[in-house]
């Protein structure tokens, strides 16, 4: 099993959760950023262009936190997709995320956090292999994120410990986001 049940990881889970304070950022150049390069990810959110992303990386958010992600804006509903082939970690909820999934790169050294989701695609589970461009999703609002403006908040770090695999260092996804996703 991927993670243990418990109230620790249920509360660092959910500091994980939109760019709350966590893990340093990894550096720009290095091996883990070439390797998140060569993944060719696609934007995960069906339709959206690379010309349509925004840079949030590093924005302040309330309460003192970090934005260590990328929001992509989309209409309530539209398909999210993986952006990678790989393995669910996780599909849950927590306060700030609201409905959650954690993926995988097929090495196990990537996670692909993705949360705000109005639906999770039913029978998703813990293990299960996922193709780059399956539908695992919907875009929404849930946790701390607006009515008004609904995203996908895309981040993407190392794959940290066995036992504590959501604590590894934040990858900026945008320079790696080149292609639409399920046109």
């Amino acid at each position: 099993m991927w993670f243990r049940r418990t109230g620790l990881l249920l509360t660092s889970l959910a500091l994980v959760a939109c760019g709350a304070p966590r893990a340093p950022l990894a550096p720009r150049e290095g091996p883990e950023a070439a390797y998140l390069r060569s993944r060719e990810l696609v934007i995960p959110v069906k339709g959206v262009e690379p010309d349509a992303l925004r840079d949030t990386f590093g924005a302040a958010r309330s309460g003192g936190r970090v934005h260590q992600a990328v929001d992509i804006m989309a209409k309530k509903g539209t398909p999210v997709l993986a952006a990678d082939d790989g393995y669910v970690l996780r599909v849950g909820r927590n306060d700030l995320g609201g409905k959650v999934i954690y993926l995988s790169d097929p090495k196990r050294r990537l996670v692909y956090y993705y949360a705000h989701l109005d639906t999770q695609r039913r029978g998703l589970r813990e293990g299960n292999r996922v193709k780059r461009g399956d539908r695992i999703g919907t875009v929404g609002y849930t946790g701390n994120a607006t009515k008004d403006a609904p995203h996908l908040h895309f981040q993407v770090f190392r794959m940290g410990p066995p036992e504590r695999w959501w604590e590894g260092a934040v990858l900026d996804p945008l320079p790696n986001l080149l292609r639409a996703g399920g046109n």
